[in-house]
């Protein structure tokens, strides 16, 4: 790519070749190369001084939507580790909801899947949190046992 002083040295070096030339078809043909040069050296003056006022590549703006998506990621997984730190306070039926809503994650096909794989983590997570009350141990492992049982 030329820079715009190597586009005005070529308009010029053209404007000097048409007024050599001596053969009207031929000058008419510098002039026009000069002329060309001459707008390509304007255009690339514009875009230097307005660089900061044009539309930027789509690899920044996705780079910005990537951070984003990260920091939702980061907040997802916080919120996530809070509630499987404290699952076991939690009443059975917030338990079972919150269950139906994270295993139907995903793709349609592969729920079964989650499903177990996430009432295999909450069995091998249980004794990691606070005690529930203690009402509330034996629905909870009634309700494990059930939801392996369904997977």
């Amino acid at each position: 790519m030329f820079t715009t002083k190597q586009y005005r040295a070529k308009a010029a070096e053209y404007g000097t070749l048409s007024k050599d030339a001596t053969d009207p078809s031929q000058v008419r043909e510098y002039k026009e190369s000069s002329d060309s040069f001459g707008s390509l050296a304007e255009n690339e003056e514009w875009l230097a001084d307005n660089f900061n006022k044009t539309l930027q590549p789509l690899d920044e703006k996705r780079s910005i939507h990537a951070a984003l998506a990260a920091e939702e990621e980061h907040v997802l997984r916080c919120l996530g580790a809070s509630v499987i730190m404290q699952w076991n306070t939690i009443p059975a039926k917030l338990q079972r909801e919150l269950f139906d809503t994270a295993g139907s994650m995903g793709e349609l096909l592969a729920t079964a899947e989650l499903r177990g794989q996430i009432a295999r983590f909450l069995h091998k997570h249980k004794d990691d949190g606070p005690a529930p009350p203690k009402g509330q141990q034996q629905q909870q492992a009634q309700q494990l046992g059930q939801d392996a049982n369904k997977i």
